[in-house]
């Protein structure tokens, strides 16, 4: 998914789309949890940022080494976070048969980062 490449404030995510069991045991398919006014899925991609003017950008000095007229505030959001999402203001897409959902950051409620130690945890130790 190289070709891939998110803009701006956006975020490509993986929507959890499988059954969830309510605490009563009841089984919801997925196009119920579709109706859930926040979703949650993983973090694919992430774009640069939001773009902010460059106050080191000059176009009156053409001596001056030419700087970009932009520039980048990073994101919160990484690859690997589950991210907990208002649904209503998500693009759906299809890239490599596959379902992903466009957001911007600001919809983005929540995030869950795993811990570095739980997933190195299990490195280099025979499967069950």
């Amino acid at each position: 998914m190289s070709e891939l490449i998110m803009v701006a404030d956006r975020v490509l995510i993986e929507p959890d789309d499988g059954e969830k069991k309510t605490r009563t045991g009841l089984l919801l398919p997925a196009s119920v949890l579709e109706s859930e006014r926040v979703q949650v899925g993983m973090v694919v991609r992430v774009g640069p940022g939001y773009v902010i003017p460059n106050p080191e950008y000059s176009d009156t000095e053409p001596w001056a080494e030419p700087k970009a007229p932009v520039r980048y505030l990073p994101l919160q959001a990484r690859i690997g976070d589950e991210a907990y999402f208002v649904r209503k203001d998500a693009i759906e897409v299809t890239y490599e048969e596959k379902n992903y959902l466009i957001v911007h950051h600001q919809s983005i409620l929540a995030l869950l980062r795993p811990d570095p130690s739980e997933i190195l945890r299990n490195v280099g130790e025979e499967p069950e």
